[in-house]
């Protein structure tokens, strides 16, 4: 017996470079405290975008990487993402770093590889209806009980106009980190250059934050990575620069 799909309705903003959508499922969609809270979630990103933008000169972040101002002197949110990486490193065996060598060899502070996701599940804790917030492909959902679960797809790097896969979620996250949009911009930590063996690494599991943070780490190790996941309780998919595609046992995936 067929059951009808609950009222949707979307949203999106331009946040940190990227288009930023939110999907919300169920009644009272139009109503006033529905419209705060979608307010609130992107209120919420800008102002993670301001704190921690590599690319704004007046951002903690950059500040910081200045000189001119101290993580214990900076907005709070700097200090919790700063342990943040820090236990990211560990989990990662170190494939996943936030101190990188810049242009001029100084090494500097570039928490984007957590802070996107890490903002992004924060500003999801404010919703209460089902929802899929979707930041430039790092995606996080939730669906009632007896409501359909969400549908992501897993885009070719190689050819933007397919699919590779397609994964089936009621909750969790998905999170994509490769060279196919922004060029060679993950590196190695170990050797201090761009990686250059893999195109894209989608990683799901039940953290935002923590699918960013091995999605990033694996394309940093290479066609190897997916080793990072083993016990983790996250699943991943590769797909490296000789096209081949790559997944551990149990991704979720519907092909």
């Amino acid at each position: 017996m067929s059951t009808l799909a609950p009222p949707r309705r979307a949203w999106v903003e331009q946040i940190m470079g990227m288009p930023i959508s939110l999907h919300l499922r169920g009644p009272g969609l139009d109503s006033a405290p529905v419209g705060r809270t979608v307010d609130a979630v992107f209120a919420l990103l800008r102002e993670a975008d301001a704190v921690f933008s590599t690319y704004r000169a007046g951002s903690d972040v950059g500040r910081i990487n200045r000189g001119e101002l101290a993580v214990a002197d900076a907005h709070p949110w700097v200090a919790e993402v700063s342990a943040w990486c820090g236990e990211a490193r560990e989990r990662t065996g170190g494939w996943f770093d936030t101190w990188l060598p810049g242009p001029d060899g100084a090494r500097r502070w570039d928490p984007s590889g957590l802070v996107k996701g890490w903002a992004v599940e924060r500003a999801a804790e404010l919703l209460r209806h089902d929802f899929c917030l979707n930041a430039g492909g790092d995606v996080v959902v939730s669906a009632a009980p007896g409501h359909p679960p969400w549908r992501v797809g897993v885009e070719d790097p190689l050819d933007p106009s397919r699919l590779v896969e397609m994964v089936t979620l009621a909750a969790g996250a998905a999170a994509t980190s490769g060279t196919a949009r922004r060029g060679a911009h993950i590196v190695d930590p170990y050797l201090g250059t761009p990686t250059g063996e893999v195109v894209a690494v989608t990683v799901v599991g039940p953290s935002l934050c923590w699918a960013d943070v091995y999605a990033t780490a694996v394309a940093a190790k290479g066609v190897s990575g997916l080793d990072l996941l083993a016990g983790t309780g996250y699943e991943g998919l590769l797909i490296g620069r000789d096209g081949l595609v790559r997944m551990t046992v149990g991704f979720p995936g519907e092909r």
